[in-house]
């Protein structure tokens, strides 16, 4: 586990709103291809030149102009479509305050440095971050709108995905667009150091092309993301300090088999094993949602360690990790977006790697460079 501090990031101050861009995008056969990740790597200075030589190629384009963009995806089954623009990073809200884009967990300080800097000298956003809402129903009839028209793009990429897009030009649409997200909240679904390192870009160099960060909006009633669970391993104790620990905070608790614990786990119920003792613990009904009592309740009140912390997306994962002497897996549900939603809306956080947002689009369908935008602003 990354020992150093995490800290929020600022909220950004309403109205919420996505204004056009002029794209870069890979030619859809490079489109998850691994060697398409060589154009956007060290050296980051020489970035540029590169996707210059990739246009001259053909394995990049630039669009013509100016759009917002509905993309809709399709990975493992699931179909995802969000409204992808510039988002302006350039105010501050206070939390709670209509209209902003509320981050859900902390951030480590210098890797959004570290972001903001490899992103300086590629003078590019080279995906969205992935930003997640209950849009209204009114915005939801106004991009079905948008699909009724042919796709500007439609492609299959390298590793199957499907996708489609819609370049959006029309002046009067965009403009019901930015009404219609006006005074909407949207949490961070991934992309929390991303959006620091904008908000740090922007603080260097306010009043041009920085004061704005390339994102997706995702309508969790049309078309919603897959919520997963992160696992944790506690490293340096064991299960009889879990127990002592449950115990010390008043909760339930059951000592029971593999079958029947994997079967239990649900909100409100954490599993906790070292894949020999496996033992349940219910957490009780509140307003907090289970990593969050984990962290903040059972883990402090651990005899022992943890002396670090490891995560798992699966329950395989986590379990193979217990495995080993002096570890142990505590399995969690995953949360529901709208306990996400009110926990953060409520001014709180939750812990690191508390959530899992799937399937997140992949990188160079969309791509943002500020010298285009430079160079039209001259």
């Amino acid at each position: 586990m990354d020992s150093r501090p995490a800290l929020a990031p600022p909220a950004l101050g309403g109205p919420l709103r996505l204004t056009p861009f002029t794209a870069l995008r890979l030619a859809p056969s490079r489109v998850a291809d691994p060697s398409a990740g060589r154009a956007l790597a060290r050296p980051y200075r020489d970035v540029a030149a590169r996707l210059q030589r990739w246009q001259r190629r053909g394995a990049m384009i630039r669009e013509p102009g100016p759009a917002l963009y509905l993309h809709e995806y399709t990975a493992s089954g699931i179909t995802v479509r969000g409204l992808v623009g510039l988002l302006d990073v350039s105010h501050r809200a206070a939390p709670g305050e209509p209209g902003t884009v509320v981050p859900h967990e902390g951030i480590h300080p210098s890797q959004a440095d570290d972001i903001a800097d490899r992103m300086n000298e590629m003078e590019l956003n080279p995906a969205p971050i992935l930003l997640v809402q209950r849009s209204p129903e009114a915005l939801r009839a106004e991009l079905a709108a948008v699909r009724d028209q042919p796709p500007s793009a439609t492609f299959t990429d390298r590793r199957e995905q499907r996708h489609r897009l819609w370049s959006i030009t029309d002046p009067e649409t965009l403009e019901r667009l930015a009404a219609l997200l006006s005074g909407t909240d949207a949490v961070i679904a991934d992309g929390h150091h991303r959006y620091a390192a904008y908000l740090r870009l922007q603080q260097r160099s306010p009043g041009g092309a920085l004061d704005h960060g390339l994102a997706m909006v995702v309508d969790q009633n049309d078309t919603p993301l897959f919520l997963g669970a992160i696992h944790r391993v506690l490293h340096g104790t064991s299960v009889d300090d879990v127990v002592a620990a449950a115990d010390a905070l008043g909760l339930s608790r059951r000592e029971t088999t593999r079958a029947d614990a994997v079967a239990a786990l649900a909100p409100h119920t954490l599993v906790a094993t070292d894949t020999h003792r496996w033992v349940v613990v219910s957490l009780g009904e509140g307003d907090r949602p289970d990593v969050d009592l984990l962290h903040r309740s059972l883990i402090p009140q651990l005899r022992h360690g943890p002396t670090s912390i490891s995560f798992h997306h699966s329950v395989g994962d986590a379990l193979d990790g217990a495995a080993r002497e002096g570890r142990v897996g505590v399995l969690c549900a995953a949360p529901g977006f709208d306990e996400v939603h009110d926990f953060v809306a409520a001014g709180r956080l939750f812990p690191e790697k508390a959530t899992s947002f799937q399937p997140k689009p992949p990188p160079g369908v969309l791509m943002r460079p500020w010298n285009v935008e430079r160079a039209e602003q001259r």
